[in-house]
């Protein structure tokens, strides 16, 4: 009998749980489209969308147990980086040669590191998020814990689709909002992507559009092919701890890589980059239990630091970079 009492206080303490946020996520819902309105945004798109928003439960789980935050980098890169990544790879980049080389070239941004983001953010177009990106939004924008960022990414696409630039009808994408094959957010469809294919709007889950939209966001950010991502490297017992970078928020105490090598093992790889700036990762020291402090550990360049602007995790970036050096490998 006690557990059966126990069990239905825990079943009302639930439904007046959800009832509270049911009723604040409304109250969020009116000042919000008043914000959308003051912005210039027309009533009637901000009507027919916010309307229509729900309360995802599961997105805020998502946001609270991301990989990049509690996976060994071994594992991590593992998972994403496999030989059957390589070969789905290889497949896309058989079917659409032209158009990606012609991006490629276009835009000065290795087809290789394109797949690359492709096959990491997506498995290559297979899974691009079944979420109703305004509601992700929305119930982002309504916690507390990155409101305003969400916010303003909400706008955006508001404004997107206000002026017609994006279709809302195909608004299904990640839990935290990102859409297409390279999985943009808002605020990065609105700077980056183009209507490569000259149809009249941004599809980024087509091809052409959406491989150029990414070559032309990293062109932006200033990818340059002929300079490396990052080396695995071991490192000297003597090495100062400020040397060691263990978060992706700043990169600190950059130094000229023929600085960094008196703390690097067998450096004399590294000789040819003597003049380039570097910095040094060590990725699991504040994610994995009892972590090795100088193992595993990275030499990162420019182009490193790059991917961390597309998705501030040190993990995505070695990742990404690990698979695009798969795929050079294979050709």
């Amino acid at each position: 009998m006690k557990k059966i009492k126990l069990f239905i206080i825990s079943i009302l303490i639930i439904l007046n749980s959800s009832t509270l946020i049911a009723d604040d996520f409304n109250n969020w819902k009116i000042k919000f489209k008043k914000r959308a309105i003051n912005e210039g945004i027309s009533k009637s798109t901000v009507n027919n969308l916010i309307d229509k928003t729900k309360f995802l439960p599961d997105v805020i789980k998502y946001d609270r147990y991301q990989p990049e935050f509690y996976e060994d980098t071994k594992t991590y890169i593992s998972k994403r980086t496999s030989s059957k990544k390589v070969k789905l790879g290889k497949i896309i980049l058989n079917k659409e040669n032209n158009i990606i080389n012609k991006v490629s070239s276009e835009y000065k941004v290795d087809k290789n590191l394109l797949l690359a983001l492709m096959g990491i953010e997506t498995n290559f177009g297979n899974y691009l998020g079944k979420m109703d990106i305004i509601s992700s939004l929305a119930t982002l924008s309504y916690d507390q814990r990155r409101s305003e960022f969400f916010t303003k990414e909400l706008i955006t696409l508001l404004k997107l689709v206000d002026t017609k630039i994006i279709d809302p009808s195909t608004l299904f994408g990640s839990w935290a909002g990102a859409f297409g094959n390279f999985q943009f957010m808002p605020s990065t469809i609105k700077n980056h992507a183009i209507d490569y294919n000259k149809d009249g709007s941004i599809d980024l889950k087509n091809i052409e559009d959406s491989f150029a939209s990414a070559a032309n966001y990293l062109s932006n950010l200033g990818w340059n092919d002929n300079t490396p991502c990052f080396y695995r490297i071991n490192l000297n017992e003597n090495i100062p701890d400020k040397y060691l970078n263990t978060s992706a928020k700043k990169i600190k105490h950059e130094r000229k890589v023929k600085y960094l090598k008196n703390y690097i093992k067998n450096s004399s790889f590294l000789d040819k980059y003597d003049n380039l700036t570097a910095a040094i990762v060590t990725p699991d020291a504040e994610i994995v239990e009892n972590a090795n402090k100088l193992n595993p550990a990275y030499i990162i360049f420019n182009n490193y630091k790059l991917i961390l602007k597309w998705n501030r995790s040190l993990r995505f970036s070695l990742a990404v970079c690990t698979l695009k050096n798969s795929f050079e490998n294979e050709t």
